[in-house]
Formats: structure tokens, C-alpha cells, sequence
């Protein structure tokens, strides 16, 4: 009865208030998804909620003062600590659209297809290769570390470019859409602490890093054993071949049939699904009414 009566008086504004901070925290956590500062934001939103909630017992003055004194931190220190996600969410608003969506249907798949190939023939020669397709967080600054090619993709291209003992050998390949934008690009190894343990060479641990802060899909075949592995959102899909490889850059890449969907779309398919969810927590279903055996008229038998 208590919730009934706040939610009946409440007015425009203060539900204005409520849908503005709801969508705050949507951006946030959006903004956030699949990088390592989720367990970061997790940790100070959870201490300042408990400082929160003991600051309000009457007497603990020195408790508010330092709440207020870590808020006010938090206000200068969580922008630092967040910097790359903060400007990659900023690029994204300012990019237009996906760096692979001008392609679609047959020639994406075209283009899934003869990538696969490539990684398939630099698998049997066990020529080692680190190829990664850029998609909605912007890949500048790891581009500006090798040289720039600005060049139409071709099988032959990356079958010269990661051919043992050239210039561009070592390092990464960097395609945004069917071009190639650089080639010996440096990418940032992966801080997980368990791939020493699990024997992960330093290109798989480039792929990993460069995949565990944005949404790149990074193709590496290993100069050792030739085996062709997959990393995204920092996770590893390993001992593939070309055609399982086929599959996996259709399923990344040609979402509804060939069409993939921006970061706004996402967000906006999310948020209707959690206010439906949130619609059927206050919609209840009405009761059936009792049935009731209706008496036989009189004068017929029961």
C-alpha cells in the first residue's frame, strides 16, 4: 500500500527525475559492458552504497564527512580511471555508423569467405598472422603504431604482408571495413593472469588484450602449431579451421540477414525488453471468478 501511494504521488517531474537517472545508469553499465572496469565501477558503487546507508545513523559525523569526501574524489579519480572507455563512448557518438555495416549480403559474405581462406592457407604454411577487424570502437590509436597502407583487402595482400622475414611480418593487420588501414600495428598484451598457465604465446595475448577493451574481432594463426583462433570480448575460441571460422565471422558480423545493429539500436531493443519486464512486475493478472453450479430449472430432473 506504502509503494501505491508513493507511485500515486508522484508528478511529472519527479518521474522525469526518476527516468533520467534510470537512463544514467543504462549509459553507464552500456558504456561499461565486456571491459575490465566493470569489476572497478562494481566495487565503488557497492562501498558507496554501504557508506551511504550507515551515514543516515543519527551520530556518525565523521562517517558522512568521509562519504562526502569520497564522492568528491570519486567525481576527479573515476573519469581519470575511465579514460579509454569515456572516449571511446564519445567516439562512437561522433561516428556515424558501423565501420562494417556498408557491406552486406553477398558481398560480406563474399568478404567472410575469402578472409577465412587466407587465414586457412597462412594455417597449412604456419605463417603467424594477427588480423583484426575493427567494428564500432574506434582502432585509431593502434593504427597510428604501423605503417599505413590504405588498401583494398585481397587474399594475396595479407598472404604477402605476413609472409616470414618481411617488413610488416610482426604485428598486427588492421581492416576497417574492406580496406586495410595498417600493418605492424602494436597491440596491447592481455593482463589475465592465468594465460601464462595455459602456455598463450605473445600474439595470442596481443589478440586477447587488444579484444578485452573494445569490440574487435581478432583473427590469429599460430606461427607454431598453425592453429587459427578467435578472440572477442576477451574470450579465446581456438583450434579452428576455415570453415569454422566461416561460421564465426558470419555469426559476429552478419546479424539478421547480413545486417548488423548499431550500438543505438542495441540500447534501444534493451531498454524496451527491461521496461516490458518491468511492466509485468506491476501488472497483475485479475483473478478468475468463481464458478458457479447453476441449478437445473424446476421441473426438470437433476
Amino acid at each position: 500500500m506504502e509503494l501505491i501511494w508513493t507511485l500515486q504521488s508522484l508528478d511529472w517531474v519527479a518521474l522525469l527525475d526518476i527516468l533520467l537517472i534510470a537512463a544514467l545508469l543504462f549509459a553507464i553499465s552500456f558504456l561499461f559492458r565486456g571491459t575490465q572496469a566493470v569489476p572497478v565501477l562494481r566495487g565503488t558503487l557497492v562501498l558507496l552504497v554501504i557508506i551511504g546507508v550507515l551515514s543516515v545513523v543519527p551520530g556518525l559525523v565523521a562517517l558522512r564527512w568521509l562519504l562526502g569526501t569520497v564522492i568528491t574524489g570519486a567525481a576527479i579519480t573515476l573519469p581519470i580511471i575511465f579514460q579509454p572507455e569515456l572516449r571511446r563512448f564519445m567516439e562512437r557518438l561522433g561516428r556515424a555508423g558501423l565501420a562494417l555495416r556498408g557491406r552486406q549480403g553477398t558481398e560480406q559474405e563474399q568478404f567472410i569467405n575469402d578472409l577465412s581462406a587466407t587465414a586457412g592457407r597462412l594455417s597449412e604454411r604456419r605463417h603467424g598472422a594477427l588480423i583484426v577487424l575493427e567494428r564500432e570502437d574506434p582502432l585509431n590509436d593502434f593504427t597510428e603504431t604501423g605503417v599505413p597502407l590504405e588498401s583494398v583487402f585481397t587474399p594475396q595482400l595479407l598472404l604477402t604482408i605476413f609472409f616470414p622475414k618481411t617488413e610488416l611480418h610482426d604485428g598486427a593487420v588492421i581492416l576497417r571495413g574492406n580496406r586495410v588501414q595498417a600493418a605492424a600495428a602494436v597491440l596491447p598484451l592481455s593482463a589475465a593472469h592465468d594465460l601464462t598457465q595455459r602456455k598463450i604465446g605473445t600474439r595470442h595475448r596481443a589478440g586477447l588484450g587488444l579484444s578485452e577493451i573494445s569490440d574487435a574481432i581478432v583473427i590469429i594463426v599460430s606461427e607454431e602449431t598453425g592453429q587459427i583462433s578467435v578472440a572477442n570480448q576477451g574470450r579465446l575460441i581456438r583450434r579452428l579451421d576455415a570453415n569454422r571460422l566461416t561460421t564465426i565471422l558470419k555469426a559476429f558480423l552478419m546479424e539478421n540477414e547480413g545486417e548488423q545493429k548499431s550500438w543505438w539500436q542495441n540500447a534501444r531493443e534493451t531498454t524496451w525488453q527491461q521496461l516490458e519486464r518491468l511492466r509485468g512486475l506491476f501488472q497483475r493478472q485479475p483473478a478468475p471468478p468463481p464458478t458457479q453450479q447453476q441449478e437445473p430449472p424446476s421441473g426438470e430432473a437433476a
